[in-house]
């Protein structure tokens, strides 16, 4: 675009359990956003996968309903849309400077978008095609930490085909090798959904069954004591980290859905009172958990303090954290001096940046 303001199309809803989620981050984001320095232009993608671009949002949204878009409210007819691989020259001369993508979970922040945006050329902010994929599979996330030598909870993957096949083969190395109690998670799932924890072997199958409702794999892991730590990374290659802060989940046993997405359910402290030795150990993980899954624009990283010994053990890092106002990942930056509406903008800066960037690869040997 040749206008001083720059177009942002911001996509949200899609195929997810987090659907809702992605909603809310999207009324957030909107309504932060300055719109006499952007052009917004939202872009739904309904829950059976249909997208509907809508017009620009001139003012700020009273209600989130109105995300909800509706086809007549598309700009150009579907053959002309410029999401199509296809479309004409016209409708490739109104794409956007730069997509932000806040969709959370499988069909968006597991790479697919992302490679969406590739082969349109498109700039996008957040992590790219591989960092997006490894990071939303908790399996090859963690094969990804031991090869680098990020010390993570003991951990156990179970494809579908496996335990339905052999289910006590299974059990019996949970038993063996993982121990109770452990948590069993979908592989490919954010926000807590599908996760149990299991006192007992008592326990297991019926929670492996609840997390293959959501998954064709499901990932086993130690439970570790201590307390639940998290801190944000943003950056391309110069990586700045955040305060961190610390959740405390109240009656619950674990962070799990209620805890998050429920008022006075949990606890957020920030920032985490952590004795320096342990905190700088924190950041430098966190860095190089980033570096090591090849991430870029923004991250989440979630650890644990373990008791006893204070060492920071790795958990998992979420490339798409929850965004609204009030989530963490925003709220660990404004401790940290960066507003809201300023780590939005900083954001869209990284990915036209390293958009940019990739502008300078050659894809013809004779250029």
């Amino acid at each position: 675009m040749t206008s001083e303001k720059k177009t942002v199309a911001v996509l949200y809803g899609g195929r997810s359990t987090e659907y809702e989620i992605s909603l809310l981050t999207a009324y957030s984001v909107i309504n932060a956003m300055d719109l006499e320095k952007y052009r917004v232009l939202p872009v739904y993608i309904q829950q059976d996968g249909r997208w509907i671009a809508g017009s620009e949002i001139k003012k700020k949204l009273e209600y989130k309903d109105q995300l909800l878009l509706k086809e007549d409210q598309t700009l150009e007819t579907n053959a002309e849309h410029w999401l199509a691989p296809s479309a004409s020259a016209a409708a490739i001369n109104k794409r956007p400077d730069v997509v932000f993508p806040l969709l959370h979970g499988p069909n968006g922040e597991d790479g697919t978008v992302q490679g969406l945006f590739e082969l349109l050329n498109i700039a996008y902010v957040g992590s790219g095609v591989s960092g997006s994929s490894v990071g939303m599979d908790k399996v090859l996330m963690k094969d990804v930490f031991s090869a680098h030598g990020i010390q993570g909870p003991k951990y156990l993957s179970v494809p579908r085909f496996d335990w339905e096949s052999d289910a006590p083969s299974v059990i019996l190395e949970v038993k063996n090798s993982i121990g109770y109690p452990c948590f069993v998670k979908p592989a490919n799932c954010g926000s807590s959904v599908g996760i149990s924890q299991c006192l007992s072997e008592t326990d297991l199958s019926a929670a492996v069954e609840e997390a293959f409702r959501f998954d064709t794999k499901v990932i086993i892991e130690e439970k570790i004591d201590g307390r639940e730590v998290e801190i944000g990374v943003i950056g391309n290659h110069s990586l700045s980290v955040s305060v961190p802060g610390e959740i405390k989940t109240g009656e619950a046993d674990f962070y799990d859905y209620q805890s998050k997405y429920q008022e006075g359910k949990s606890t957020l402290i920030i920032p985490a009172d952590l004795p320096g030795k342990v905190r700088a150990e924190l950041e430098d993980v966190a860095k190089r958990a980033f570096v090591a899954l090849n991430l870029s624009g923004l991250a989440r990283v979630d650890v644990f303090i373990r008791e006893g010994d204070h060492r920071v053990i790795l958990n998992e890092v979420n490339t798409m954290p929850g965004f609204t106002q009030f989530s963490m990942f925003p709220l660990l930056w404004q401790h940290t001096g960066i507003s809201y509406r300023d780590l939005i903008e900083k954001l869209i800066d990284l990915g036209i940046e390293k958009f940019r960037e990739k502008q300078k690869i050659h894809y013809r040997i004779d250029e």
